[in-house]
């Protein structure tokens, strides 16, 4: 179900990259210029990336050890869902509101399209 839940948010981004930011290419991304007026759009991956998993990996350190993984995995697709619609969130920020930033947007795409879960990384997760 979770990768389910994934797929669909990395296609509807992706999707809406391609018609709204008119993404035809990677060429056709512009590389925006940086200023003090503008620097919080550059910050906003970093900040949804660090947020993103911090409360990732507290709503997973909550998790009572002694639970099989199948009791744990609730909590590891809460966990994730949380992760997962901040990436999103700020995806579609700069998406509508800086378009020229666009470039930070196709990152926080491919590092959400990493992010997709496998059985090897639920397991390591609950491992740490």
């Amino acid at each position: 179900m979770i990768q389910i839940i994934h797929l669909a948010l990395c296609a509807g981004l992706v999707i809406a990259y391609l018609l709204i930011g008119k993404l035809t290419a990677l060429e056709s991304i512009p590389f925006p210029e940086i200023n003090a007026s503008n620097m919080v759009y550059a910050f906003a991956p970093i900040v949804a990336i660090i947020l993103g998993n911090q409360l990732y990996h507290m709503q997973i350190k909550s998790v009572d050890n002694s639970l099989s993984l199948e009791e744990k995995f609730p909590t590891y697709q809460t966990a994730s869902i949380i992760r997962y619609a901040i990436l999103e969130g700020t995806a579609f920020l700069i998406l509508f509101i800086r378009p020229d930033f666009i470039l930070f947007g196709v990152l926080i795409i491919l590092y959400l399209m990493f992010l997709r879960p496998t059985e090897d990384k639920i397991i390591t997760a609950f491992e740490a």
